[in-house]
């Protein structure tokens, strides 16, 4: 036995796993960000592209991401933790490297024989270049799309692995910031790199960190109980719900060994449905600010990613984000002064996470003072989502065994998924007839009363996801599946 296991200190290797899934969510969203971060100013012009396309894009790609949840958490149930994740991080890895060939696979096709020549091309030749180049980044976008869904599920498998029900809202609130620290790091790296070394470069060096985590990954990472740097008193505090769960594990015992449950049998509990309806009500949000804000700065205010002022304002709101840091710890604070169950003190904690967002119905309003103040209400609303997020991704492995995490993860994503694809098609078509038409809303005209739309529904979506979910599912229950 190793001198770290006979000492009766506890170790603390759960943290570090807790960090390397901080380090892949990061890497997930910064391969995310590329696209947003590089396409009103150079992506968008070479290959003629407007709104609606732009809608297109990232549409799809959030419907096919909810497809690989779906599917991803199951595989990730089946694979196991360690090889499930190191699959997802090398596809998406992968995805994100093929972006690069977008623009050299367009010059191909319609016989272009450089850039210049695409962002020049007008008429029949600009409908051709315009057409194709969406499809091709449709596919780049895809792959990434396919790999990237075992992110999450995987992610918190391994947080129901290593951490106890107490403490997984707050593992996964700081893994869970990666998003944020990835969405941080974006606007001043991606924009600089595309501006000095081209938007291709921007996305083969972004896109190799993941090869690089996955190597760690696959190096360090093993089952608590069978890692020699998990001593006895650290396997004794993650397991410690196993004696107050010991009658809901005996009673799933038969069938976890037997067989694992198919996607079916989890439709049939209403706590899948209330999990997946809060997802769905509130994931398009967070998507929609990651997405369209770049575009948004430069359409509303007319600045550029790659100017300083636009990087200032990009990595503040995520700056901002960062609050969410605090959001997992709030339901343990409340579980031990209350004494309540997992559940109650989550929902009590994502309530308060829920009334937040309304400051967003400011954003537009404000906007017409300083890009700042609007950078303030959405950098709440931000805060606000990933600490709700922490929680919805925890409030499921809460109820469910063990055995079925990730798969209950995946549904609930996939749920995520189609609520931003939808999000993201009303969001391109709406902002390009809005522009088209002149339309106008509560004071503003043109895209700028698209946006506020846009931006009210954001506002009151939380309120919306809590009242249904705790309609649902009123009280804790473990799930027998």
């Amino acid at each position: 036995m190793s001198a770290l296991n006979q000492n009766n200190k506890m170790t603390n290797f759960r943290w570090i796993i807790c960090v390397l899934l901080f380090f892949a969510t990061t890497v997930n969203y910064l391969d995310r960000q590329v696209l947003s971060l590089t396409w009103d100013e150079f992506i968008k012009p070479e290959f003629h592209f407007d709104s609606v396309d732009y809608g297109n894009i990232t549409g799809v790609f959030a419907i096919v991401y909810a497809l690989a949840l779906l599917f991803a958490g199951n595989i990730v149930d089946k694979l196991g933790t360690k090889l499930g994740y190191a699959v997802a991080i090398f596809v998406w890895s992968v995805g994100a490297c093929i972006h690069a060939l977008c623009g050299v696979a367009t010059e191909y096709f319609v016989g272009a024989s450089s850039r210049l020549d695409l962002v020049q091309a007008t008429g029949d030749t600009a409908v051709a270049i315009s057409t194709f180049a969406v499809w091709i980044f449709i596919f780049a976008r895809c792959v990434l799309a396919i790999g990237e869904g075992g992110n999450f599920p995987a992610a918190i498998k391994a947080t129901a692995e290593y951490f106890p029900k107490k403490d997984r809202a707050f593992a996964t609130s700081i893994f869970n910031s990666g998003s944020s620290i990835g969405a941080l790091v974006a606007p001043l790296t991606v924009p600089l790199l595309a501006k000095y070394y081209g938007w291709e470069m921007a996305f083969l060096i972004i896109g190799s960190l993941g090869f690089i985590w996955m190597a760690i990954w696959v190096f360090v990472y093993k089952k608590p109980e069978e890692n020699k740097l998990v001593n006895a008193a650290e396997l004794a505090y993650i397991e410690q719900d196993k004696e107050s769960d010991a009658a809901f594990e005996q009673e799933v015992k038969k069938e976890e060994v037997t067989k694992k449950p198919s996607l079916l049998e989890f439709f049939k509990h209403r706590q899948t449905w209330a999990f997946s309806l809060g997802r769905f009500l509130t994931d398009g949000v967070w998507w929609f600010f990651l997405f369209w804000t770049p575009s948004y700065l430069n359409s509303q205010f007319g600045i550029k990613t790659s100017d300083p002022e636009g990087i200032a304002l990009i990595f503040t709101l995520y700056l901002i984000s960062m609050l969410s840091i605090y959001g997992g710890k709030i339901p343990t604070i409340i579980m031990e002064r209350t004494g309540k169950d997992p559940y109650a003190s989550r929902m009590r904690a994502m309530l308060f996470f829920a009334f937040i967002p309304l400051i967003v119905l400011l954003a537009q309003p404000l906007g017409t003072i300083s890009p700042w103040l609007s950078v303030l209400c959405i950098g709440l609303g931000c805060a606000a989502h990933q600490s709700w997020s922490a929680n919805m991704y925890t409030v499921g492995t809460d109820m469910f065994p063990k055995h079925a995490s990730a798969t209950i993860t995946g549904i609930m994503g996939m749920a995520a998924g189609i609520s931003s694809f939808i999000l993201q098609q009303v969001a391109g078509r709406l902002f390009k007839y809005a522009g088209d038409t002149g339309m106008e809303f509560l004071g503003f005209k043109g895209e700028p009363a698209g946006y506020f739309i846009i931006f009210c529904f954001c506002a009151v979506a939380y309120l919306l996801g809590w009242i249904v979910m705790k309609s649902l599912v009123p009280k804790y229950k473990l799930v027998n599946i």
